[in-house]
């Protein structure tokens, strides 16, 4: 962080037993949840489901900061359906791999395209994925 940063905001969770019996907790209260083991019957969403989720909502938010910039009017809600992949590779381990489609309602497919690229830009999470898991961005 450069010495001009400010911290915007912090996020405080305890989570306890892990993805196979665990619960996530905010210190506010605003989240209360199981975790679970993808595909198994347990009740409880898993850190994959809570990254993609995390990953849309930031992502969208920097859409929604290029669409005021450039003054721009849509047409609808800009919507995000991700994917993200758990992994395992012999040689490698565990990895992540991300999919995002995105719809921007009300502009053309070159502009859409450019907004997208301009969010993996700005977007915090695009950031911090960059050049650490394959990203593939694809406007609908």
């Amino acid at each position: 962080m450069d010495q001009q940063s400010k911290v915007l905001y912090t996020a405080r969770t305890h989570v306890s037993g892990g993805r196979e019996h665990g619960v996530a907790q905010s210190s506010d209260g605003q989240l209360d949840l199981k975790l679970g083991v993808p595909g198994t019957p347990r009740p409880g969403t898993n850190p994959e489901q809570l990254f993609a989720a995390g990953w849309s909502a930031c992502f969208e938010s920097a859409i929604g900061i290029l669409v005021k910039q450039k003054h721009l009017k849509l047409s609808g809600e800009v919507t995000i359906d991700a994917e993200v992949d758990l992994n395992l590779s012999p040689i490698s381990g565990y990895s992540l791999i991300a999919r995002l489609a995105v719809r921007i309602p009300g502009v053309d497919k070159d502009v859409a395209q450019q907004l997208v690229e301009e969010a993996h830009a700005i977007c915090p999470y695009s950031k911090a994925t960059r050049g650490n898991i394959a990203v593939t961005l694809t406007v609908v």
